[in-house]
């Protein structure tokens, strides 16, 4: 029995080296959707188990699509005004927000209110593909022509339903008709998607989506630019900008700080005059930001003792999105000197150091900061 189970654990092993998994056990480098899952689940778009596995033949909620269709999209913090009505969620429904996205960005059509969103029911495959097409801005065809374009290859083409016809010949034509390879000649529109699918799916419109987004989504995805304080250091990848650590960033103080009556652990709140932009003039912080933090270092200035001293510890920023965030960084106030008086402070000391309200301090970025320059959204450490 022992030699058995040693054979069998041999056995085992080899298999395991012979097809290592891409992150989860139950996913090996050659599954035909491999690559797709090791893509979005480093982006946070789809996600495993608690016990470590992905489950690739597992269906998918449409609630679960909704979320997971925006994430890919990058609009999870798209601000929805007027959202739908529906009489089986609410506003408490943990994926309600990316529904009521999903709605704004025409990726599903939009009901009426009052009518059910059926979160549980799992997404067909019909259903996730014409999401992927909505996102898009495409060529109109016919109907005729749709059918043309799918009889030549899929054995149930006509068995498609009529409202999903038209969307399965974009997807064929743009070559985003996913199928299982031992299926190919196969639509299966009505069969509920699985989690393998729905990922190659939403990979394929993270693709066109970066080419012809449809037109609430070029708008939703385009770096948002205007004039302010010229970051030189910055850098733009893609639709992510950079504030390096190191940078000095202008802030303006609300209140009044002296060190000759200020004291150590003083909260300030400070804001940004103007937008923080890059030398492309793209906006990684919008004007009106609110800077928060204490007073690190206070020291009044004494004749012949020392110089004053007034250090800034920022903590905080809360962004015009209402998003409150880490945004660390220290500023020193110091005055502008000729060189008579730097001999006369070095040598006398004595000096007094205070910011009116609306006065400017430097602060220096201790830690990076990115920042989604679509919608001035700062990414955390997760996001990044």
């Amino acid at each position: 029995m022992k030699k058995l189970c040693n054979a069998v654990f041999t056995i085992l092993t080899a298999i395991m080296f012979a097809l290592p998994a891409i992150g989860f056990p139950d996913v090996n480098t050659d599954h035909w959707a491999a690559k797709q899952i090791e893509l979005l689940n480093e982006q946070g778009v789809v996600v495993g188990y608690p016990d470590g596995t992905f489950k690739p033949d597992e269906n998918v909620t449409r609630a679960e699509f909704a979320s997971m269709a925006i994430k890919a999209l990058g609009q999870e913090h798209t601000t929805i005004a007027q959202p739908v009505k529906f009489t089986d969620i609410d506003k408490d429904f943990w994926a309600y927000d990316a529904i009521q996205k999903a709605l704004y960005f025409e990726l599903i059509s939009s009901p009426k209110n009052g009518e059910e969103f059926r979160p549980y029911d799992s997404v067909t495959r019909a259903e996730s593909i014409s999401v992927a097409v909505n996102a898009l801005t495409t060529e109109q065809i016919s109907r005729q022509k749709a059918k043309e374009v799918l009889i030549k290859k899929y054995s149930d083409a006509d068995k498609v339903p009529e409202w999903f016809l038209i969307p399965a010949g974009k997807a064929e034509i743009l070559g985003m008709l996913v199928t299982i390879p031992s299926a190919d000649d196969n639509i299966e529109a009505t069969r509920p998607a699985t989690r393998a699918e729905v990922t190659a799916i939403l990979y394929d419109m993270m693709i066109q989506a970066k080419l012809n987004p449809n037109a609430k989504l070029a708008e939703a995805m385009r770096k948002k630019t205007g004039e302010g304080y010229i970051v030189k250091n910055a850098f733009v990848q893609g639709s992510i900008g950079t504030i390096p650590a190191g940078t000095l960033l202008p802030v303006s103080l609300t209140s009044y700080i002296s060190s000759q009556s200020s004291k150590p652990g003083e909260i300030y709140v400070a804001k940004a005059a103007e937008n923080y932009v890059t030398k492309d003039k793209f906006i990684l912080v919008s004007k009106g930001a609110n800077l928060k933090g204490q007073l690190l270092d206070v020291r009044n200035g004494k004749w012949f003792v020392r110089n004053g001293v007034l250090v800034l510890d920022n903590t905080l920023i809360t962004t015009n999105n209402d998003q409150t965030v880490s945004f660390t960084g220290v500023g020193e106030v110091k005055k502008h000197r000729n060189w008579f008086m730097k001999i006369v402070r070095a040598t006398l000391k004595g000096e007094k150091l205070d910011v009116k309200p609306q006065g400017v301090v430097y602060i220096k970025l201790l830690k990076p900061v990115k920042v989604d320059l679509t919608n001035g959204w700062i990414l955390e450490e997760d996001e990044k």
